[in-house]
């Protein structure tokens, strides 16, 4: 099976570069042609379903990409609580003391009114342990936390995080095969058909 993890359509809060976590925010127009651009590629793929996380961006992204989706809470960005809405320059400046112990343990620190990275990759093993039991292609629409995540688990190591760059609107595809996992695709647009062809089984049909 495959499933092919597309980030939602950038966001006035992306172009800041500030940490919009669960900050409810809508894609901006730039973010809206972004997903144009994939929409027509991944419509010849036949996906089994559809899963979005429950926020704003991703839902719009979803709807422009399909007719039927189920919400997932799992597929949430993390919650960066104080830290949400501001660049890491302002957090180190407002909050020394918790952006010091941030650095010192990025994975089990959990944020105040937030939470820690190890949940966000809890959650997203769970969803991925869970939807894989379907054998077929599955689209999931959502953020760039959770798809890094989902990238770092194939290889059981946590500190991959940050050695991925997940570009908005371009779509990352893991397969898994026998119980084996493993990266076919990543930061994908309009050549996702020549890039997994063989396997996503491509189709006139949209899904």
């Amino acid at each position: 099976m495959n499933i092919v993890f597309v980030r939602h359509g950038r966001t006035e809060l992306n172009d800041k570069h500030v940490y919009a976590g669960t900050i409810d925010s809508e894609i901006s127009q730039n973010g809206i042609e972004e997903i144009k651009s994939i929409k027509k590629p991944l419509q010849k793929i036949k996906f089994y379903e559809v899963y979005s996380s429950p926020l704003k961006r991703a839902v719009q992204t979803a709807k422009l990409l399909a007719e039927n989706y189920k919400i997932d809470t799992r597929l949430s960005e993390m919650n960066f609580g104080i830290f949400e809405g501001l660049s890491y320059s302002e957090i180190e400046s407002k909050y020394v003391d918790e952006s010091k112990a941030w650095a010192e343990d990025v994975l089990n620190y959990s944020i105040p009114k937030g939470e820690s990275l190890i949940k966000v990759f809890n959650r997203t093993k769970a969803f991925i342990e869970e939807v894989s039991s379907k054998n077929d292609n599955i689209l999931v629409i959502t953020h760039g936390g959770v798809i890094r995540s989902a990238l770092s688990l194939v290889f059981k190591q946590y500190d991959y995080f940050y050695k991925f760059k997940v570009m908005h609107g371009a779509a990352s595809v893991i397969s898994i095969e026998d119980g084996y996992m493993y990266i076919k695709a990543v930061n994908c647009r309009d050549n996702i058909i020549a890039v997994s062809y063989t396997h996503l089984r491509a189709h006139e049909t949209s899904a």
